[in-house]
Formats: C-alpha cells, structure tokens, sequence
C-alpha cells in the first residue's frame, strides 16, 4: 500500500504542477514537464500519484456563459425553517435537481445556505427563484445578491 502525502508534504514540483494544470488541464506532458523543471517520465509519475491520491479531483472544459446564455449570476442566502440532519438532507438532494444552481455552501452564520445560480437574465433569475429555489424542502426566506462583475473567478 501506498503512503498518502499530505498537502503540507507536497514539495515545489507538486505544487507547481498543481498550479499549472489548475490554469490549463489539457497541457501536455512534455510542456507540463518544462514549466515545472523536470523531465516526462517523472513528471507523469507526479501526476499519476496526485491523481491516485485525489488531490486532482478531474478535468474538465471551462465554458463561455456569455455564448451559452448564462451570464446573469445570483447569490442567494437561503433560511431553512429546520436545521436538523433529516431537513438538511433532503435540502442538499433536492439541489442537486436544480441545474442552474452551480454551486450550494453550507454557512455558519446568519443564513444556511449560498447558492450560487447562473442563468440568461434576471427575467429567467425570478422564475428560478419561484419555482425552483423557493419550493426546495423546508425553504424559510433567501435573500439575492447579484453580481455586477466577476473581478477573480477561479477554482482554488
């Protein structure tokens, strides 16, 4: 069995490889190797280890909202009227079946949950809201927060 490295044990290889594929996942190997300094064979050795060991989670195409008519971005705080476990699961499953809420945080503080939902416009946005978002299971009150401009959107 393998020995899992922890974050705090990945050297400056990893890390630049990390960055790297974090910007383009469809570099090739050959000029993976040559922004981080080493040669193929054991940068694909990293790459397959940091893969094994889940600190590469997948690849995947970043895509143009503007071209597929999904620009308007909305946070919304949502309050539950029940917080325990059973209403909390059922929440998280039922978000699942929403595919214009991109992503679902669950909050300590004033509210219990962030979504964040990507759609056409805001025309689209108030019909999400009513119909999708404000009949999820056990939904008290959200409150939304548009976005104007994206200034840093990156995944870590």
């Amino acid at each position: 069995m393998k020995e899992v490295i922890s974050a705090g044990q990945l050297d400056v290889f990893d890390h630049k490889l990390l960055a790297e594929l974090a910007v383009n996942g469809r570099l090739p190997i050959i000029e993976l190797a040559r922004r981080i300094g080493l040669s193929k064979s054991p940068t694909q050795a990293r790459l397959r280890r940091l893969e094994a060991q889940g600190y590469i989670l997948g690849y995947r195409a970043l895509l143009d909202p503007e071209k597929l008519q999904r620009e308007h971005v909305a946070f919304v705080e949502v309050r539950l009227t029940d917080t325990r476990e059973t209403a909390l699961s059922a929440f998280n499953k039922a978000v699942m079946g929403v595919p214009e809420i991109e992503t679902c945080h669950l909050i300590a503080g004033q509210f219990d949950y962030l979504l964040k939902i990507r759609c056409r416009d805001m025309r689209a946005y108030r019909d999400i809201l009513a119909e999708a978002v404000s009949t999820l299971p056990y939904v008290a009150s959200t409150s939304t927060h548009v976005s104007m401009q994206a200034v840093k959107d990156a995944a870590i």
